[in-house]
C-alpha cells in the first residue's frame, strides 16, 4: 500500500510549502515557500532530519488528517489546538500517528501560520526546484478535503515525543532592518520618526505582504514623480502612496514602484509573518556589518535547535526539582514533568 496522508477537512489556504525557490527572480517568480521558514527548521530538529522538508502550511485554521501507515510528525509555527482522537497534543513537539487514528488541528491560539510536517516527507512533484505551492504564480493550489498526498519513507522511528520550548514570535515585537538604495528618498526626520513609531498589524494581509498602521502622520518619501519600478524582494518595507509601510512576504511580486525605506532581516521575517491583526511592531535599524554578523549566526540554526530539543515526557530520574511537582495519585494527570 502506498503511504498516504488523507485530508478529511482543510482550512482555507492549506498548502504544501518548503523553503521555496531560489534564483527565479528573472522569471518574475519570487522565492515563495513557507511564510515562517523557522517553523520548518524547528520541525527538522524535532524529527531528527538533516534539513527542512516540505510541510503543510495552515493559515489560521488547520484541518483533519489521517495516515495509511504509522507516521511521525511535528507541529510547529503558530500554536493551534491539536488532538489525536480525544487526546490533546503539545505544540512545538513531535508525535506518532497510527493508521485509523484521526489528527484534528483547530484554530490558532496565537500567530497566523501553523505547520504540520511528516518525517517521511511529502512526495509532491517538484516544480522549478521546489515542492512549494505558489498561489499568486499559479504553481499548485490550496488543498481541499478529500485530497490524498503520497508520503515518502521514514527510515527512523527515533525523535518522536520531543519538544522545543515555545518561541515568542507570535505576538509581534521588534523587527531589525537595514537601509536600502531608496532610503535616501526619505528625509532624516521621517526616518527617525519611523524608527520611534510603534505600528500595529492591519487586518489586511496575506502571503504577499502585510500592511502596518500607526495612527500617526504618514511617512511620505520625497520621491520624484514617476519613480521607476525596480526589483523588490521579501522583507522590503514599501511605503504606499498614502505613506503607510507594507512589509513584503514570501509570495511578493518581483517588481515594484513604491519607495522602500529599508529591508527587514531574513531571520526576523517569521515575526512579521506571524504577527496577528492588532499586534505591535517596532523597527530597529542595524548596520550592514551587524546584519552580516546576524546572518552568519543563522548558518548553524538547525544545529542550535537540535541542542534545545527535550523529551516531551521527561524521565523523573533526570528532574532535579522533581519534589516540586504535584504527583499525588488521583490528583495529578501525571504529565507535570513535561518540558
Amino acid at each position: 500500500m502506498t503511504a498516504q496522508i488523507i485530508i478529511h477537512k482543510a482550512g482555507p489556504g492549506l498548502s504544501v510549502q518548503d523553503l521555496g525557490r531560489v534564483g527565479q527572480t528573472h522569471l518574475g517568480l519570487s522565492r515563495g515557500g513557507a511564510a515562517d521558514r523557522l517553523a520548518l527548521y524547528e520541525a527538522a530538529a524535532l524529527l531528527g532530519l538533516s534539513a527542512p522538508i516540505a510541510a503543510l502550511e495552515m493559515p489560521i485554521f488547520g484541518g483533519v488528517f489521517e495516515v495509511s501507515v504509522p507516521s511521525r510528525f511535528a507541529l510547529t509555527g503558530a500554536p493551534m489546538r491539536a488532538q489525536i482522537g480525544t487526546r490533546a497534543l503539545a505544540w512545538n513537539a513531535s508525535h506518532h500517528l497510527q493508521p485509523g487514528e484521526i489528527l484534528t488541528i483547530g484554530a490558532a491560539t496565537a500567530g497566523v501560520f501553523g505547520y504540520l510536517t511528516f518525517a517521511a516527507g511529502l512526495e509532491v512533484a517538484p516544480r522549478l526546484g521546489s515542492r512549494s505551492t505558489h498561489l499568486t504564480a499559479g504553481l499548485g493550489s490550496a488543498l481541499q478535503a478529500g485530497t490524498h498526498l503520497a508520503l515518502g519513507t521514514d527510515t527512523s522511528q527515533d525523535h518522536a515525543d520531543m519538544v522545543l520550548r515555545s518561541d515568542t514570535r507570535f505576538q509581534g515585537g521588534p523587527l531589525r532592518y537595514i537601509y536600502g538604495p531608496q532610503t535616501g528618498l526619505f528625509d532624516v526626520q521621517t526616518v527617525a520618526r519611523f524608527d520611534k513609531t510603534t505600528f500595529t498589524r492591519a487586518p489586511s494581509g496575506n502571503r504577499q505582504g502585510v500592511l502596518l498602521q500607526s495612527g500617526t502622520a504618514p511617512f511620505p518619501a520625497q520621491a520624484p514623480a514617476g519613480l521607476a519600478s525596480d526589483f523588490i524582494q521579501e522583507g522590503d518595507i514599501q511605503m504606499t502612496g498614502d505613506g503607510h509601510p507594507f512589509v513584503l512576504l514570501s509570495e511578493c511580486q518581483t517588481i515594484g514602484g513604491y519607495p522602500r525605506i529599508g529591508t527587514v532581516l531574513a531571520c526576523d521575517i517569521p515575526r512579521i509573518a506571524q504577527a496577528p491583526a492588532g499586534a505591535p511592531v517596532k523597527f530597529t535599524h542595524v548596520s550592514l556589518a551587524e546584519a552580516d554578523r546576524i546572518a552568519a549566526s543563522q548558518k548553524t540554526l538547525l544545529q542550535d535547535l537540535r541542542r534545545q530539543i527535550r523529551p516531551l515526557i521527561r524521565d523523573p530520574r533526570t528532574i532535579p526539582d522533581l519534589l516540586g511537582y504535584q504527583l499525588i495519585s488521583g490528583v495529578s494527570a501525571g504529565r507535570e514533568p513535561e518540558e
